[in-house]
C-alpha cells in the first residue's frame, strides 16, 4: 500500500488510494465491531444494485483494521458545486435524485433509524424534559423501512466523467423514514454555513418526493440531538437552537 497517497483524513481513520482500490485504515483504538458492522452494511447495500464502491476485503495493516474497496474516479458533487457555482441548483436536484434512488431500496437486516436516534438522544446531556419530548416525538413518527444513507452530502457523491453517480461512505446507513435522511442532509448543509443551499435542497426534496416540508422539519430537532453527541463545540449553539421541540409544531 502506498501510504503517501492520502485521499482524506478523519478523526478516527485515514483513507488512502492504492491503484484502483481505496483503503480505509482505522485508528488503533477504533472498535473492531464497528469496522465489521460498516463492512457488512456496505455489502448489504451493494446487493441492492445501487452504484456504490464494491467491497473487496477486510484486513489489518500495521496492526490496524482496514476496509478495501473500489476506487471511483471522478469529482464529488461538492467539488462540482464549488467549480460551477452557476449550476448549484442543478447539482442539488441531482443529489435529490440520488437520494430518492437510495430511499427506493429495502435491506431488511439494517439497523433501524429509530433505534439509533433513541440511543443518541439518551446519550446527550440535554435535560430530562427535553429528552422525553424528543423520545416522544420520535416514537410518533411513521415506521418506514427505506434505506437511509445517514450522511448524504455532496462530498459523498462522486460523478464519473461519463456522468454516472456513485454513493460513498456507508458507515451510518440504517433503515427507516426517508424524511429523517432528508433532515440530516438539510442539517449538514446548514452546518456548512450555506443556509440558502440548505433551503433550496429542502424545497427540491419536498417537491420531487411530494412530501410536506413540515413532515421533514419534524425530524430536525431529532437529528440535531443526534449530531450533538459528536461533541463539536463550534456546532453546539446552532444545534441547541434546533432542539426546541415546539419550534416546528
Amino acid at each position: 500500500m502506498k501510504k503517501d497517497n492520502v485521499l482524506a483524513t478523519r478523526s478516527n481513520k485515514v483513507i488512502y488510494r492504492d491503484g484502483d482500490k481505496v483503503i480505509k485504515v482505522f485508528n488503533d483504538d477504533y472498535s473492531k465491531a464497528n469496522v465489521l458492522n460498516e463492512a457488512l452494511n456496505q455489502a448489504r447495500v451493494e446487493e441492492t444494485g445501487l452504484n456504490i464502491p464494491r467491497l473487496h476485503e477486510i484486513t489489518k495493516i500495521d496492526g490496524k483494521w482496514a476496509i478495501i474497496m473500489d476506487y471511483i474516479e471522478g469529482k464529488t458533487l461538492e467539488e462540482l458545486m464549488r467549480e460551477n457555482p452557476d449550476k448549484k441548483e442543478e447539482y442539488i436536484n441531482q443529489l435529490v435524485d440520488v437520494q430518492m434512488e437510495i430511499l427506493s431500496k429495502r435491506v431488511a437486516l439494517l439497523n433501524k433509524i429509530k433505534d439509533k436516534m433513541h440511543g443518541k438522544i439518551s446519550m446527550t446531556e440535554l435535560d430530562a424534559t427535553t429528552r422525553y419530548e424528543l423520545h416522544t416525538r420520535l416514537d410518533s413518527t411513521p415506521k418506514h423501512t427505506k434505506v437511509c444513507h445517514g450522511d448524504l452530502h455532496p462530498s459523498n457523491i462522486i460523478i464519473t466523467k461519463e456522468g454516472k453517480a456513485y454513493i460513498i461512505d456507508w458507515a451510518h446507513v440504517t433503515q427507516g423514514n426517508g424524511a429523517a435522511d432528508a433532515a440530516r442532509t438539510y442539517l449538514l448543509f446548514t452546518l456548512d454555513g450555506d443556509r440558502e443551499i440548505a433551503e433550496k435542497y429542502l424545497d427540491a426534496f419536498c417537491k420531487k418526493t411530494d412530501t410536506a416540508k413540515q413532515y421533514v422539519q419534524k425530524w430536525i430537532p431529532i437529528v440535531a440531538a443526534s449530531q450533538l453527541t459528536k461533541g463539536k463545540e463550534e456546532e453546539r449553539e446552532l444545534l441547541l437552537s434546533w432542539i426546541d421541540v415546539v419550534e416546528y409544531e
